[in-house]
């Protein structure tokens, strides 16, 4: 673990021991994965053929437009998808690319956890996924979905940029 290589990133977790409810937090990492599959999401992939690389964009970004519109319906009607409660919350100071850092001791040695935060990514959206503590502030991520593994490398090389101009002097 000491050639692990972390760089600041505040980010905020909730997360649980994965024995304490291993079935429920299941279900919720296969729902969070699965908010590509809604269905603007299937059209999406099926019209990519059709419609030229100018419009890509153009296109994904009305699509996001779509799935905030619907989130703020289900928020006011009240059909949210509802989050299985998870009871510890912490901050988190340094990241990985397979690993990071909290703030405070939270976790213990040898355990796995369950965890959901927010990638301040856009579009903005919840992220599940398993870890192990290495130490009482250091975890490795242990199960990731693919396209949040990805997303969570791109974080890392972003906040890596913005770091290096910040010390150049450039922010």
């Amino acid at each position: 673990m000491s050639d692990v290589r972390l760089i600041e990133a505040p980010l905020e977790i909730e997360f649980d021991l994965e024995s304490v409810n291993s079935v429920e937090f299941g279900r919720e990492y296969i729902q969070l994965s699965e908010g590509e599959n809604d269905a603007i999401g299937q059209w999406l992939r099926n019209a990519k053929g059709d419609s030229g690389e100018s419009d890509a964009v153009v296109v994904q970004l009305i699509v996001e437009l779509y799935r905030k519109i619907d989130r703020l319906e289900q928020a006011l009607l009240n059909t949210a998808p509802k989050r299985v409660r998870l009871s510890c919350n912490a901050k988190i100071g340094r990241i990985g690319y397979e690993h990071f850092e909290l703030l405070e001791a939270k976790l213990t040695v040898g355990e796995y956890y369950y965890g959901r935060l927010e990638m301040p990514i856009h579009p903005l959206r919840e992220v599940g996924f398993y870890f192990e503590a290495e130490t009482p502030t250091v975890a490795k991520m242990v199960r990731m979905h693919q396209k949040d593994v990805n997303e969570w490398g791109m974080y890392m090389m972003a906040r890596e940029r913005a770091i290096i101009r910040q010390l150049k002097g450039y922010e």
